[in-house]
């Protein structure tokens, strides 16, 4: 079985990175591996506050991965077309901040508690210039190593990490099936599913660590 340490923190490095985009001239490489390298390095540095503190833990990767966040893509992606041409500005916000604030409160401690036994990114996998996969290896406690890909594309010169695979796991489409689900039990009540997000990202943990179990029987 997959501990709940490992588990969390492959679907919490691969959720991260959804957040993220490149600064102009970076190649897909140097965007996940770039995120990775001040991530890590920021908890080593801040780790024990971080365990007392979730705020500063949370305004920390805000500072790594705000500034350069496609969260309107992502959203989008997430609700699909059918919802998001529904949803106004104020909808789309609420949404993007309670998916962040989620995915920290379900996935944040994990990243905590790891102490990089190791983590390769490997040479990204570019396809006509728009779009690219880069692979990431993660070492787990016992010595396993789990694959993580990232997908991306090329917006206006930057690469966004717009999909990512973890374990076998397509994280894009368990929430986008999860978000689907949702309106579908509250009615087609839009502020009813953004408002209890945090609920189905939970349910999405589940998931998430079943299949989990199941890929490395």
């Amino acid at each position: 079985m997959i501990s709940i340490l490992r588990r969390g923190l492959l679907v919490l490095l691969a959720a991260f990175p959804l957040l993220t985009v490149a600064a102009p001239g970076q190649s897909p490489h140097d965007v996940v591996q770039g995120t990775t390298n001040e991530l890590l390095g920021d908890l080593k540095s801040n780790k024990e506050q971080y365990k007392t503190n979730p705020q500063a833990f949370y305004d920390a990767l805000n500072r790594i991965l705000g500034p350069v966040v496609d969260a309107d893509g992502i959203s989008k992606s997430i609700m699909t077309v059918k919802y998001s041409r529904k949803a106004t500005p104020e909808q789309m916000q609420r949404f993007q901040e309670n998916f962040k604030r989620s995915l920290m409160q379900f996935y944040g401690n994990a990243l905590l508690e790891y102490n990089n036994q190791g983590i390769t990114v490997d040479p990204a996998k570019v396809d006509d210039g728009k779009r690219a996969s880069v692979g990431m290896k993660v070492t787990g406690n016992n010595g396993a190593v789990y694959p993580v890909q990232y997908t991306m594309e090329n917006l206006g010169g930057e690469w966004k990490v717009r999909n990512v695979i973890v374990n076998g796991i397509n994280i894009g489409k368990l929430f986008r099936d999860q978000f689907a689900d949702a309106m579908q039990r509250n009615g087609n009540n839009l502020d009813k599913t953004i408002d209890g997000w945090a609920g189905e990202v939970a349910k999405a943990k589940q998931t998430a660590d079943t299949s989990s179990d199941k890929a490395v029987k």
